[in-house]
């Protein structure tokens, strides 16, 4: 089968495509012929290994987070999928590999396709979604009437995290460009702030949560505007040790991200707010109640025009990575 692979760690964009063995399932796992695998920035955090202290990968490593695609067998031992079924998912961290057109999973970390998508605009739910679902369940553990601020929320995280959140019962403030502020608003959002016109460290009362998606540049303003006993969830500004320590991390490790975040814990302390970083985590149940919102609300992500097949894969992780795609970017592998 034909592969998107990289051999090494490497700053630039050079991933080759390749023929290797269709995957074997072991009795847990499935194998589903990929239709549609997204791309996303975390690829390039794949591709320069950003993130090998998180995960390391042995190499040649097959690039891909999210897909949807068919089963096409199951191990003795899977329960609740079968064959042809319409499944997606966001593959473990550590076996990851959607760009292929195969791809063994864990039965533990797929669901079925929501019956209001295809395969398509499937593949923009799983990575998103379960960002959204475990930073304002798990991390944040929000509860009905508090509030949140999305910085940068006009993306694909927001358009998956708005109507999550509003189904949650929280107040939704966005901040992001003039495009998308009425895909923003019909998702449910309570407030948008065009980040050309409104400053929202000048504009917003306190809010309980923010979730960061610009980065540690931002981080003073975000703390700013949280309540104390509030907390600042990023997706990117990096981890700390508090979350070595939740992904049970060796003791060296809670050190490495402990240093690195000594900064910004020490910054939101000052503001009686708790830093958190998120590196989200493959899920099947979670993906179960997030294709119940899915359906009940009929949230359709919004996917980019621009149409990429396997062997565009360095073009399409560029694009993702400089091209302000207007949606999320896919390959489609069928």
């Amino acid at each position: 089968m034909k592969a998107a692979q990289i051999n090494h760690y490497s700053k630039s964009i050079d991933v080759k495509i390749t023929d290797i063995p269709i995957p074997k399932i072991s009795k847990h796992e499935v194998l589903i012929k990929v239709k549609v695998a997204a791309v996303n920035p975390l690829e390039t955090l794949n591709i320069t290994g950003a993130v090998k202290l998180i995960q390391d990968y042995p190499k040649p490593l097959t690039l891909g987070n999210e897909l949807t695609g068919i089963i096409e067998a199951a191990g003795s031992e899977v329960t609740n999928f079968k064959k042809g079924d319409k499944v997606y998912t966001r593959l473990p961290v550590d076996k990851i590999g959607a760009f292929a057109e195969y791809v063994a999973v864990d039965q533990s970390a797929i669901w079925f396709l929501p019956t209001n998508l295809d395969f398509v605009t499937g593949a923009g739910v799983p990575l998103t979604g379960l960002t959204a679902y475990q930073g304002l369940t798990e991390i944040l553990q929000v509860q009905a009437g508090q509030s949140v601020f999305i910085s940068g929320g006009s993306g694909s995280f927001g358009q998956m995290a708005v109507p999550l959140a509003k189904h949650l019962g929280l107040h939704v403030i966005v901040s992001g460009n003039a495009a998308a502020k009425e895909r923003i608003l019909q998702a449910g959002a309570d407030r948008y702030l065009n980040y050309k016109k409104e400053n929202y460290w000048e504009v917003l009362d306190k809010v309980d949560f923010v979730i960061d998606t610009l980065g540690a540049e931002e981080i003073d303003r975000e703390l700013s505007i949280i309540k104390s006993g509030g907390k600042l969830l990023s997706l990117i500004a990096g981890p700390n040790k508090q979350f070595a320590i939740n992904q049970n991390m060796p003791k060296w490790k809670q050190w490495v991200f402990g240093v690195a975040g000594a900064k910004i814990d020490q910054k939101a302390k000052k503001h009686g707010v708790e830093y958190c970083f998120i590196f989200v985590q493959a899920n099947g149940q979670q993906l179960r109640a997030i294709s119940e919102i899915v359906e009940k609300e009929n949230i359709v992500p919004k996917i980019d025009s621009h149409e990429f097949a396997l062997e565009q894969v360095n073009e399409t992780i560029t694009f993702v990575k400089d091209g302000h795609p207007n949606g999320k970017v896919v390959v489609k592998l069928d």
